[in-house]
């Protein structure tokens, strides 16, 4: 017997292909469209608040071309209407080694439509003591 998706599986699968479509393809500005105007982003421990804070952020990272593989990314309903996303992958940047990524995304619909209201990054590349 075949399962259903559920509604936010589908809406939070629709936001990774547009999410990472728009980074790697378009003028990194544009993302900001998908931020609530309040929006947090935490990349690699530093913090950004705002949608402008946030996509002037992801426009001034020095690289000219990137490409994100996606390996993973799962969901979850969150008990106040929100969308939990946790995404798994690689990104190819420039001529660089491929590195491995972690993001989170939360979220909630606002004037009937889909924003992400929060948004945590990290490579997958930090030293581990032994």
């Amino acid at each position: 017997m075949a399962c259903n998706k559920e509604v936010w599986q589908d809406l939070g699968e629709g936001f990774v292909q547009e999410y990472y479509s728009r980074f790697d393809n378009t003028n990194r500005m544009e993302l900001g469209n998908l931020y609530s105007p309040e929006a947090c982003l935490t990349w690699e421990g530093s913090p950004y608040q705002g949608r402008e804070a946030i996509a002037s952020k992801l426009a001034s990272l020095p690289f000219k071309t990137i490409k994100h593989i996606i390996t993973e990314q799962d969901f979850q309903p969150t008990i106040d209407g929100c969308i939990l996303i946790m995404v798994f992958g690689q990104l190819k940047v420039d001529d660089d080694p491929p590195m491995a990524f972690h993001q989170v995304f939360m979220l909630k619909s606002q004037n009937c439509a889909w924003a992400c209201t929060n948004d945590v990054f990290r490579l997958g590349i930090h030293n581990i003591p032994v």
